[in-house]
């Protein structure tokens, strides 16, 4: 069920969906050696924004994906903040469970480890537009090299794999070890920490990964879309990168994000599939479940640490634009 089980974490996990580009996106230029300096070291991170109602309040941090690799994190005002805080929030994310026993599961595990190949054994060659697979042949032997098995890979994990090779091979990680350095924070000072995972049982894995290998052409739209980010974003996301770890706040303001994530997403979730297992619209629950701890842990401690996407807190609609409207107090870092 893993692979599963992360196919559908990749696809609501995170933002709600935007409209994806369309499969007939004209190819992009050749691929540009840009140079790009990462950050490294100990880098203090963005400032904290303020959420208050009388003499509660809620300090958050956002987060950011990717950052740089080699960036040693280290804020003495989080630090601060946890220890005199009742609570940690932990950011929003979506949690699966399949209704299966123990031998049920085994008996999926080769139909999970299917739903990552094609149909019928068919190669991405014969899946992509030729102009499509061009990129992608230029991109894998510059980032994964001479790898056989991926070609049998559905696009949707393919492109998974080479994102995650030129994010490691431009001096990036996925995470920055935040989430790590938060739990030891909050271990240290005897914090306990609040999951706001939204939780969906799967009562039907096997039609589930039935309907998931079904999906399968909707891959092409995510799989452009990381070829685009791949050959032409990573100067702007090492800059985001870079910007985040030096609290750049004005910076992350005006640098463009990419539409990787919303395009694949939207690939996903709107094939189909999600709706006839009862996904749809799991980023409004999952918000919802987020801004119903926040409620309460702003009710109910004098102060509370929070995470959530830096996206969340800048863009004018996000998760703290809610709370403002609804009486709370926000105020942004300096």
């Amino acid at each position: 069920m893993r692979l599963l089980h992360l196919a559908f974490l990749f696809a609501l996990g995170g933002l709600p969906p935007a409209f994806a580009q369309s499969a007939a996106t004209p190819p992009a230029p050749d691929v540009a050696d840009l140079p790009a300096v990462v950050v490294s070291g100990v880098q203090p991170g963005p400032g904290l924004w303020k959420v208050s109602k009388g003499d509660h309040v809620m300090w958050v941090l956002g987060t950011l994906s990717p950052l740089p690799r080699d960036m040693q994190w280290q804020s003495r005002d989080v630090d601060q903040v946890i220890g005199a805080s009742q609570q940690v929030l932990l950011a929003p994310s979506v949690q699966l469970k399949a209704d299966v026993g123990f031998l049920g599961k085994l008996f999926l595990l080769p139909s999970a480890y299917g739903a990552r190949k094609n149909a019928d054994g068919e190669t991405l060659q014969q899946v992509l537009p030729p102009p499509v697979y061009a990129r992608w042949q230029t991109l894998k032997q510059k980032y994964i090299g001479d790898d056989r098995g991926i070609e049998r890979w559905r696009p949707l994990f393919a492109s998974q794999e080479l994102y995650k090779k030129a994010l490691k091979a431009n001096g990036l990680s996925r995470s920055g070890g935040i989430k790590a350095n938060i739990d030891a924070l909050a271990k240290r000072h005897g914090v306990p920490e609040l999951s706001t995972d939204y939780h969906v049982l799967i009562e039907h894995p096997r039609a589930a990964i039935k309907a998931f290998k079904q999906a399968a052409p909707r891959d092409t739209t995510c799989f452009i879309r990381t070829l685009d980010s791949v050959e032409h974003d990573m100067p702007a996301m090492t800059a985001r990168a870079n910007a985040w770890a030096t609290g750049d706040l004005q910076a992350l303001r005006e640098l463009p994000d990419s539409d990787r994530h919303d395009a694949c997403v939207a690939a996903v979730a709107g094939a189909g599939f999600a709706q006839a297992l009862g996904l749809d619209d799991v980023p409004a629950k999952q918000r919802a479940t987020w801004l119903a701890a926040a409620r309460k842990a702003l009710a109910g401690n004098a102060q509370t640490f929070a995470l959530l996407p830096m996206d969340e807190l800048l863009k004018p609609d996000g998760y703290l634009a809610t709370l403002q409207a609804e009486g709370y107090q926000v105020d942004a870092p300096e």
